[in-house]
């Protein structure tokens, strides 16, 4: 089949490659523009662009989908590609009705959640926010509304204890591509069984912000922790302890009931475990102190005391 691969960030990344290693023939990719990043804003090419690149496919990279010039460019350069099937992972646009008509069989994208759970754009991090003990990936056929389109493929995975955003990012991501290499095997074999999502299940995860990132004492243990794993490394979760703001990256539930304490009160210093609202501890162990480094906490705490 003829295939047009729509993404931008690594996580969009496996899957690229896992369709060009088994042969498929990727024809041309579509990625956001490249964007100024670091110290000297310097403009950066996305992940997927790259890839593409480094295989030598066709790279469109169109401000807009929808309307002006570079809208009607794009939906031209779609239809003399002429694909049999449009890939979607992670690319960062609405595709509007007219390229989802265009291929020969459906528009697909594979998404971070098990749907209906999560639509939208921040499943992984929601999915540790709100204390999920389990999330996965699906493939869908694509439909005007955002992740609404019929379910294909589901794989589904636990989520660790102590596992936080990037780590069960990189974790889905490579899930993403098993899931994406059996679904477009079943649609060439034709042992498709879409499902349509019940909406009554539905539940959305929107873009973080960083009004979710400063840590409040006063929550129980497991909520902090999950705040700390859902938000790392961004937007990060940050208190400030003993007069220092620090970024928090990492943290460990610490099961000891700590009577007499207040919340946000250190009860161990050797290893910065704070008190919660329930009296249950929590452990801070990978920090950033404003103007440093990102650091274990050990290291932080020799040349910081508190």
């Amino acid at each position: 089949m003829n295939i047009v691969f729509m993404g931008t960030p690594e996580f969009a990344v496996p899957c690229l490659e896992a369709l060009i290693r088994s042969g498929e023939n990727v024809t041309a990719v579509f990625s956001q523009p490249d964007k100024p990043k670091g110290r000297g804003y310097k403009l950066t090419p996305p992940p997927v662009k790259v890839c593409a690149q480094k295989y030598g496919i066709p790279v469109y990279q169109p401000e807009s989908l929808k309307k002006g010039e570079d809208a009607e460019k794009a939906y031209d350069i779609l239809k003399e590609l002429s694909p049999d099937l449009i890939v979607v992972v992670a690319y960062g646009k609405i595709l509007p009705v007219r390229i989802l008509d265009l291929p020969k069989t459906y528009c697909i994208n594979i998404h971070a959640s098990l749907l209906p759970c999560y639509r939208g754009a921040g499943p992984i991090q929601w999915s540790i926010l709100n204390g999920e003990s389990r999330t996965g990936v699906t493939s869908q056929i694509m439909a005007e509304g955002v992740d609404t389109g019929d379910m294909l493929i589901k794989a589904a995975t636990e989520i660790g204890e102590n596992e936080t955003a990037d780590e069960l990012h990189d974790r889905l991501s490579l899930m993403g591509a098993d899931v994406l290499l059996e679904t477009v095997n079943a649609i060439r074999t034709g042992n498709l069984n879409p499902i349509s999502q019940d909406e009554e299940q539905a539940t959305y995860a929107p873009m973080l912000t960083k009004e979710l990132c400063p840590v409040d004492f006063t929550r129980k243990a497991e909520e902090i922790h999950a705040q700390v794993r859902g938000l790392s490394s961004w937007p990060c979760a940050n208190a400030v302890i003993s007069g220092r703001k620090l970024k928090i990256y990492r943290s460990e539930l610490d099961h000891t009931y700590h009577e007499g304490y207040a919340p946000g009160e250190i009860c161990d210093r050797q290893k910065l475990t704070l008190v919660c609202g329930d009296g249950y501890g929590i452990t801070f162990t990978e920090v950033q102190a404003e103007g440093g480094k990102r650091m274990k906490t050990e290291d932080f705490l020799r040349g910081n005391k508190l």
